[in-house]
């Protein structure tokens, strides 16, 4: 951190970033409230997680105290939701926690976790799209006897191209550009869907529910498969014991898997600048979509487990198959329908916060000051958002099928890492500052959610590690090479020299 405006940790003052927003022609507008808010965590939260991930943990890791992982994930994340809470309500600014590096930490690290989140959300919201497809296929194919054609099928059905993926990330890039309402509106309405199908899991679910699927709740140790990779030796060393699946130390694995079903809560941070009344509102929706999503998932991870024995469950589509499993189709499919509708929020609301990081990096300088701009009538960063809509609706249609978990998980926890370091630093550097939401417990509270975000990376796959090393040498080359020379905050410094 440095005051000097030469040096690559330069801060950016909290008034400075708020007086950026004010300029007309990079203006936002002001539009969302708590409700809004809300709606978009729970909207984001609620996807591919809850529907997914649920079968893989109870099934590989914890069985049926996979409900504790939900827990254990959830607490890491209110954690950081404390901390970002305080950040978005002190700095109403778009760009999370690029935003709030940038004005605690420095301007260099402020770029290494913009540029992570960039690509994050980018291929998050690729990945997601392909499995919106793929779930669309799969029910015109079941439902009403229609198949697309094999080469506009993607990948993962052996084509050449995801037309439906392409064109789901097209429509929603149109939804953002006319205007960050609209996309709530629409959100609304999609939510809605989806919490009365989690509602219908646990309603319907809990009448099929035998005591026996319990026995045993925590399974017995296994170790796992090929040591779990390289961060076990790691592990040992640093903590004394040995990584497994299942047992009690299963529940922490599974809830390194589990925690991406959480993501989404920080992508609320990014909508800070459209905010109506951001000190009061953000704080609200950011605690209260995590509140909700995390009650709605211990009870349908409850539900699930009793519902089917944990070593038969589904690793694809453990809530379907848990009502397929007690005879119960009409359920099944409407939970299909419910998950192929979801992820389009999903998809939707990672897209508005990619876009939003890109256009906060982009009005610093530290990208072409043209992506910054935004649209006359709408407000909204429309450049930015058609030009990153386009790449990323291309990359869809010829993107083959990952688990997200893999491409999202490291670059979050690396911001909440950071976002929590940022309130240690800054409750010191400006004690001054009105902060309407206040981080309890400082430094206890950001020094816990450092270490419980290390302790869930280091469980992360070593192919994740390396995709993140690399992309993060490519930041640091076009930060040197370009983001540095044409920072604002950079010539303001070279400006007072002369």
């Amino acid at each position: 951190m440095s005051s000097d405006l030469n040096s690559p940790f330069r801060t950016k003052t909290v008034e400075q970033s708020i007086r950026d927003t004010e300029e007309p022609e990079h203006a936002l507008r002001k539009s969302l409230s708590a409700w809004d808010l809300t709606v978009f965590g729970v909207g984001v939260i609620i996807g591919t997680g809850i529907f997914v991930l649920t079968g893989i943990a109870a099934r590989n890791n914890a069985g049926p105290a996979t409900a504790l992982s939900f827990v254990v994930s959830g607490v890491v994340c209110a954690l950081a939701a404390l901390c970002y809470a305080e950040f978005a309500s002190t700095v109403p600014v778009a760009g999370s926690a690029y935003t709030f590096a940038y004005a605690s930490i420095g301007e260099l690290p402020a770029w290494i976790i913009g540029w992570d989140l960039v690509l994050e959300f980018a291929l998050g919201t690729a990945v997601v799209a392909v499995g919106w497809s793929g779930y669309v296929r799969h029910l015109m194919h079941t439902n009403l006897g229609w198949d697309m054609p094999v080469a506009l099928s993607g990948p993962d059905a052996g084509g050449h191209f995801d037309l439906l993926a392409f064109l789901l990330v097209l429509a929603l890039t149109a939804i953002l550009v006319v205007g960050t309402k609209l996309s709530a509106r629409i959100t609304a309405v999609v939510v809605a869907i989806k919490v009365t199908v989690v509602l219908l899991v646990i309603i319907a679910g809990a009448f099929f529910i035998k005591a026996d699927n319990y026995s045993p709740f925590i399974p017995p140790a296994q170790p796992q498969p090929g040591g779990s990779g390289w961060t076990a030796p790691l592990v040992q060393l640093m903590f004394g014991f040995q990584p497994t699946n299942f047992g009690v130390m299963g529940i922490f694995t599974a809830a390194s898997l589990v925690f991406f079903a959480f993501i989404g809560f920080d992508v609320v941070a990014t909508a800070a600048e459209e905010t109506k009344n951001p000190q009061r509102d953000m704080p609200r929706g950011i605690l209260g979509s995590l509140l909700i999503c995390t009650l709605l998932y211990v009870a349908v991870t409850i539900v699930v487990t009793g519902m089917q024995y944990y070593a038969q469950m589904s690793p694809t589509a453990p809530l379907a198959e848990a009502f397929k499993s007690v005879n119960q189709p009409f359920f099944s499919g409407a939970i299909s329908l419910g998950a192929a509708v979801g992820l389009i929020t999903v998809s939707m609301i990672l897209l508005l916060g990619q876009t939003r990081v890109f256009f906060a990096m982009s009005r610093d300088g530290l990208l072409p000051r043209t992506f910054s701009v935004t649209h006359p009538k709408y407000r909204t960063p429309y450049r930015a958002t058609m030009l990153l809509g386009g790449i990323i609706a291309i990359v869809a249609g010829f993107t083959s099928l990952e688990k997200l978990a893999e491409l999202v998980n490291i670059g979050t926890l690396f911001a909440f890492v950071i976002v929590a370091l940022g309130v240690i630093i800054l409750r010191r550097t400006r004690p001054d500052l009105h902060r309407s939401f206040r981080t309890p417990w400082v430094p206890v509270i950001p020094i816990l959610s450092i270490a419980a975000s290390l302790w869930l990376m280091l469980n992360l796959p070593a192919e994740t590690w390396a995709r993140f090393g690399i992309w993060m040498v490519i930041g640091f080359v076009v930060y040197f090479l370009y983001g540095r020379s044409h920072s604002r905050l950079g010539r303001r410094g070279r400006d007072a020299e002369y």
